[in-house]
């Protein structure tokens, strides 16, 4: 049936008139007929593309035929049917051939031979071997039977088949291997491995097949010629390729070599494939491969004899070194591995005699460095040569492990040492000459091929060999890639960091290496420089205790060994050239200075980070966890504590290196002095590092305190180290930082000695805070000279009048004006704190606390805090004003200085100053009224300062004059009873100082701290102080000092432009401390008086303020008063003056527009408080008519009403009372809202609602008929006409 695809059991039948063996052979005729020297060239080139154009014509329409023509119904064809079978020949001579019986090559194993499917394949070539080798039987049987009969009657055709060198092989056969053979030139998906595949097979199978004329048959029909199309040239080519792979693969070459050794077939096919690699560059590689494919069969004479001494490849060879080969190299090595030969045969390839110490030394690298170089071509495919190259310097370094393993114990040490040397030394020389000078100083590609080496050979290295691999070319390479993102390699230079990570995460050391390195070769700023987070991330993964003492000691050394960073090239030039990307100037600079420090920095903030990944979770571990964990931290952070003071605090007077016999421990310090910004840094990291173990103690599961204190182990170091003869402090200190010194370190001795011998419990943990406040205070002298040695004195004498024990334990004594007391005055100036009488230690400490927080660190605060805690129930009050009054001081309202002694007694501070006055105004902070009168003034409004006025005449107490810019003068007990005539000269005096210190430090340092943001920092550390006081005392009566002055602050703060930080800080310490607090001052040392100013002011706040956080904090901190008022169970005729503070600021919103009470604040402080709601029943009533604005009458009315509903469950009689007295201002209220009905509606139903719960309120408490008398008549019309069934009730 025309178009039927053909059955897969169809035999392949051959047109007579066109067979394919004969139109194979019809382009051989032509060249037969008109030889090559007697033709022209065009010609030539015409006729065999016309002949090769109708042989393919030809093949299609055979094939077609052929796929078209039904299956014979009967084994034997019938007679008219011209097909003949072509393995076998008929046995009697016809013009046609009549088929028989017998095997037959069947076409779809050609097809399946192109199958995707690798499996289809190698079936394909299996049914293909075994149907040749069955036509191949035949054909031999029926040729011995009767030769001449079959060359009689053979076909013109196979005549000149025989030509081919396939005399002996049937036609079928033939036809096979050619097929086969254009099979493998095909571009088609998998058809050139199905056919090389298939070819090799029936090679190997069929032994009648010639290997010589294969070998010839392959370029005839495969042709080549600078003229063809580059894909029809490149199909050609690679078929050849596959050719001769199959032959090798086949055996047949090796095998007949065997049989006969003075056969040329070995040279022939190395020469062969010689030639088909030299014509392209893609060719060479797989030519070489195909060479040591079939070395690999052969036995080493034969390798010496046929291949390497074959012309061509000692040829190949000769020219190699020179014009940068990498493929001869390649097979070159492989063979030279394969043999072990020791000639002069691989030219200057390999030296003479071979071994890899002689292959990799520096001569014999720069010989063959342009094979190295132009291996690249085939990126991003690795060629074969690196992974000989890589195999060579691992096994070298594995072998002489082996032997060093192996060797006795006897020059062992010896051995192991040299051979390991010998083993860095080729890597160094590999990595010096090709990676670093021939690939690096190359192209993008190189550079690219030199980062895929590193990468394949760092997970087979060692990690000492690792720090020569990762060398200062490569890693600034790296970093000159991954410094610019629009860089040509920059992804090449992320994968290789990502591969890099991943190949040491998982193993420590490799891991130390690999940060030492990149940190060493960019001075510690590979990280920045580059924009990752590379090193952050290793030193990250870091968490058991030995691995973190292990990278720290690697770090340790890194900072002290100073040789390995000079001594490396500190040009980053060298890793570029014209065609790299333009490195950072900056960067080259800066490398190129060779700034140690950079580096050293580095090592010193990176160490204590460390430690950081050693955290303590009580929660994961059990109690035997801990404690090997807060061993194991104990460990790293005594370590790091000796490295940072010996680095820190100490230089040695004779050489870099000093031994401890005390301690049994050698230290060392860099050959170049340490600078002094260095040396700071160390004694910062130091107490820092004292900071966190006084964190974690409150993690110690116990044990000897001398054991884990590090505190002690640090104080013992130090008086050890200073007793070494040869080393001194880094600094030659002043007298007073020198007594300060010494006092210092025996006051903390004897601080540990009574520490120890107390009970745990309160004295013990003050001895114990206060002995880290003196070590602090000591790295202070050091780090400062003369600037803490008052502070540190001050510490001092404080410590004997709080521990007199330890008097006796401090030999030295105190300089003559503080031998008496701390109130005298020391010799070199500091003052007498009070003139009225001697101060208590405490108030000294608080002094010495706030001279100390505006400049010291973190670490230092953080002791103050600990100490001030423990100490904290036994501040005074002058103390606590002390530090009440830094809170309230500002920058621009500093203390000036003028002539008048009015100005003296000017208080005033003002919280925003007047835009024509630029004078510093006083820097002692007033009141609370301070802040409420100049809320006023931000307000701007005439008719709130005369309400103010009126409120000043009926109270009598406060005299408001906010334009004059007058301070509020408070009886005595009020919370300003201090401020209202301001600081006196010894409270500025004590001030002063800090401020001044602020004026005076760092003003010219460019890129320091402003004035202001010092100013914030110290306030901010004060009110951490005055928050551990609120937290330990919530309920002394100085909490009301410490809310006058915070509130104050507050409402300063956002009436200025004051730090957004210190705002919420002080919001959330009064919420939080004050408001929120379980206890509050309570008992008869709280005045009333005092209560109400505070009261007054937090109403006005609360109405006025525009500021909503202002006004939220002024409304809880009316709660709190109120709740401290109603803890005291005062009298009615002692809370009349609280009522009055109501009702001035109810009036002053049914008066004033500009009011901004909110009224579900006072509602919410009559539910909290029922007995206000009836002092303000009457009132409400009465004004609430009065008021014009109807929004508000009718907010007024839900207040009434909320009055009315606490009623519900109250005392009946009391209530009862009230709404009698009140019964005419509620008829008439009812009457006047009823007959100004708002237009609103919601408005309207809230009138109602009141009317309506005001009439259920009278008949709960039976004042129903006192009500009706009361009630007008016109009232009763129009609470009939609008109430509806509410009135019912009342209907008489």
């Amino acid at each position: 049936m025309a178009g039927k695809k053909r059955p897969p059991t169809a035999l392949a039948q051959l047109d007579p008139a066109a067979s394919d063996s004969s139109q194979d052979d019809e382009g051989a005729k032509p060249v037969k007929a008109f030889p090559a020297e007697e033709m022209p060239a065009k010609k030539k080139k015409k006729l065999a593309m016309e002949l090769r154009k109708q042989r393919k014509q030809v093949d299609k329409d055979r094939h077609r035929h052929s796929a078209d023509k039904p299956k014979p119904p009967q084994p034997a064809a019938p007679a008219e049917e011209p097909a003949v079978l072509v393995p076998v020949p008929a046995p009697a001579p016809a013009p046609v051939p009549v088929a028989a019986a017998g095997p037959g090559l069947h076409m779809n194993v050609f097809r399946d031979l192109a199958s995707p499917e690798g499996s289809v394949r190698e079936a394909a070539a299996e049914a293909l071997v075994a149907e040749l080798r069955e036509v191949q039987r035949a054909y031999e049987e029926s040729k011995r039977e009767d030769d001449e009969a079959a060359e009689s009657d053979a076909p013109p055709q196979m005549e000149a088949e025989k030509e081919d060198g396939l005399d002996n092989c049937a036609p079928a056969v033939r036809y096979a291997i050619r097929r086969l053979i254009r099979g493998i030139s095909s571009s088609r998906e998998f058809a050139r491995q199905g056919f090389a595949l298939g070819l090799a097979a029936v090679l190997e199978s069929v032994e009648a097949i010639s290997v010589e004329a294969v070998i010839k048959l392959i370029p005839n029909l495969l042709e080549y010629s600078a003229s063809m199309k580059a894909p029809e040239a490149k199909d050609n080519l690679l078929g050849r390729l596959f050719g001769f792979g199959s032959l090798a693969r086949s055996g047949r070459v090796s095998g007949q070599w065997a049989q006969d050794k003075s056969s040329p077939i070995l040279k022939d096919f190395v020469t062969e494939v010689v030639q088909l690699g030299s014509k392209k560059r893609y060719l060479t590689e797989p030519a070489a491969a195909l060479i040591l494919d079939l070395a690999r069969k052969l036995p080493d004479e034969a390798i010496f004899s046929e291949v390497l001494e074959s012309p061509g490849v000692q040829d190949w060879f000769n020219r190699a070194a020179n014009v940068g080969d990498p493929d001869a190299l390649f097979l070159a090595l492989k063979l030279q591995e394969s043999t072990n030969v020791q000639r002069e045969m691989f030219g200057k390839l390999l030296p003479y005699p071979f071994s890899p110490d002689n292959f990799f030394t520096q001569e014999h690298l720069l010989s063959v460095a342009a094979c190295f170089k132009e291996s690249a071509f085939c990126l991003p495919r690795i060629h074969s040569i690196w992974h000989v190259i890589t195999d060579m310097l691992i096994q070298d370094e594995a072998s002489q492990n082996d032997n060093n393993a192996s060797s006795g114990k006897k020059h062992k040490k010896s051995k192991k040492s040299s051979s390991s040397e010998d083993s860095k030394k080729n890597l160094r020389n590999f990595c010096e000459v090709i990676i670093e000078s021939s690939l690096l100083l190359s192209s993008h590609d190189r550079k690219h091929l030199a980062f895929n080496i590193v990468i394949d050979l760092l997970p087979r290295l060692s990690p000492s060999s690792i720090q020569v691999i990762l060398s200062s070319k490569v890693v600034l390479g790296l970093m000159d890639i991954l410094s610019n993102s629009s860089s040509w390699l920059y992804n090449a230079g992320q994968h290789f960091l990502k591969e890099l990570v991943s190949i040491v995460s998982n193993d420590n050391d490799r891991c130390v290496a690999v940060i030492i390195n990149l940190q060493k070769y960019s001075c510690g700023r590979f990280d920045s420089l580059t924009k990752t987070k590379t090193v952050k991330g290793l030193i990250a993964k870091f968490h058991n205790g030995q691995d973190c003492l292990y990278l720290v000691q690697n770090l340790m050394a890194l900072f002290v060994d100073e040789g390995s960073v000079t001594d490396e090239p500190s040009d980053q030039s060298q890793t570029t050239d014209e065609n790299s990307e333009v490195g950072l100037i900056e960067d080259k600079e800066l490398i190129g200075e060779g700034n140690a420090d950079l580096l050293k920095s580095w090592v010193v903030n990176t160490i204590p980070f460390v430690l950081k990944n050693l955290r303590l979770k009580p929660d994961e571990h059990s109690d035997s966890e801990m404690v090997k964990c807060i061993e194991e931290k104990f460990q790293v952070q005594t370590e790091i504590l000796k490295f940072f003071a010996v680095q820190g605090l100490f230089s040695a007077s004779l050489g870099n290196e000093v031994t401890s016999f005390e301690l049994q421990e050698k230290f060392k310090w860099p050959k170049a002095a340490i600078s002094t910004s260095l040396r700071n840094e160390c004694i910062e990291k130091l107490q820092s590092l004292l900071e966190d173990a006084q964190k974690d103690e409150a993690l110690d599961v116990g044990g000897d305190i001398k054991s884990n204190d590090l505190g002690f182990y640090f104080m013992r170091f130090i008086n050890t180290v200073c007793n070494i003869p040869s080393v001194s402090l880094f600094r030659t200190l002043s007298s007073n930082d020198d007594n300060a010194f010494k006092k210092t370190l025996a006051t903390e001795s004897a601080l540990f000695q009574e520490e120890r011998k107390a009970e745990s419990g309160l004295d013990s943990t003050k001895m114990h805070v206060i002995r880290y406040l003196l070590i602090q205070l000591l790295l202070q002298l050091l780090l400062h000279p003369e600037e803490y040695w008052e502070a540190a004195i001050d510490v001092i004498i404080c410590c004997k009048k709080t521990f007199p024990s330890i008097a006796q334990c401090d030999s030295s004594s105190l300089p003559k004006p503080l031998e008496d007391s701390v109130e005298d005055s020391d010799e070199d100036g500091s003052e007498e704190p009070n003139e009225d009488g001697s101060l208590e230690f405490m108030d000294v400490l608080v002094q010495t606390f706030l001279s100390l927080l505006p400049h010291v660190s973190g670490p230092v605060c953080f002791t103050i805090e600990q100490v001030f805690r423990v100490f904290s129930d036994e501040i005074t009050e002058t103390g606590l004003l002390d530090m009440l009054r830094v809170v309230k001081i500002d920058m621009k309202g500093s203390r000036r200085q003028t002539d008048s002694d009015d100005d003296e007694d000017d208080p005033r501070v003002g919280i925003e100053d007047d835009d024509d006055d630029d004078e510093m105004e006083d820097a002692d902070v007033g009141n609370v009224d301070d802040a409420t009168d100049e809320l006023d003034e931000e307000m701007d409004d005439d008719s709130a300062d005369e309400v103010d006025q009126d409120q000043d005449g009926s109270e009598k107490t406060v005299d408001n004059k906010a334009k004059d810019g007058d301070d509020t003068e408070a009886a005595k007990g009020g919370e300003d009873s201090d401020d209202s005539d301001g600081m006196d000269d010894d409270a500025m005096f004590r001030i002063d100082p800090y401020i001044a210190r602020i004026f005076k430090e760092r003003n010219n340092l460019p890129g320091s701290e402003t004035q202001q943001s010092q100013l914030i920092r110290f306030k901010l550390r004060v009110l951490t102080l005055l928050e551990i006081y609120l937290q330990r005392n919530p309920g002394k009566n100085l909490v009301l000092e410490v809310y006058a002055f915070l509130m104050q602050a507050f409402v300063k703060s956002h009436s200025s432009d004051g730090s957004e930080q210190f705002r919420q800080r002080i919001g959330g310490i009064l919420q939080k401390r004050i408001f929120k607090a379980k206890e509050c001052p309570k008992g008869s040392d709280v005045e009333l008086s005092r209560l109400e100013i505070l009261l007054q002011k937090a109403l006005h706040l609360a109405s006025r303020s525009r500021h909503k956080a202002v006004a939220s904090a002024a409304q809880n901190a009316t709660f709190w008063i109120l709740k401290i008022i109603n803890s005291k169970s005062c009298s009615k005729q002692e809370l009349a003056s609280v009522v009055e503070k109501f009702h001035y600021m109810l009036t002053d919103y049914f008066n004033n527009k500009k009011s901004r009470l909110q009224i579900w604040f006072v509602k919410e402080v009559v539910r909290r408080n029922p007995w206000l709601g009836r002092e303000l029943f009457g009132f409400a009533l009465q004004k609430v008519g009065s008021t014009k604005a109807e929004y508000r009458r009718v907010q007024t009315l839900e207040l009434v009403d909320c009055i009315l509903k606490s009623w519900v469950g109250d005392d009946v009689s009391s209530a009862s009372k009230v709404l009698k007295k009140n019964l005419a201002l509620l008829c008439e209220l009812m009457q006047e809202i009823l007959t100004k009905m708002p237009e609103n509606k919601s408005r309207r139903q809230e009138v109602r609602r009141f009317c309506t719960r005001a009439l259920q309120t009278v008949t709960k408490l039976n004042l129903k008929e006192k009500f009706q008398k009361k009630l007008s008549s016109e009232a009763y019309s129009l609470c009939e006409a609008q109430l509806g069934a509410a009135f019912v009730p009342f209907k008489e």
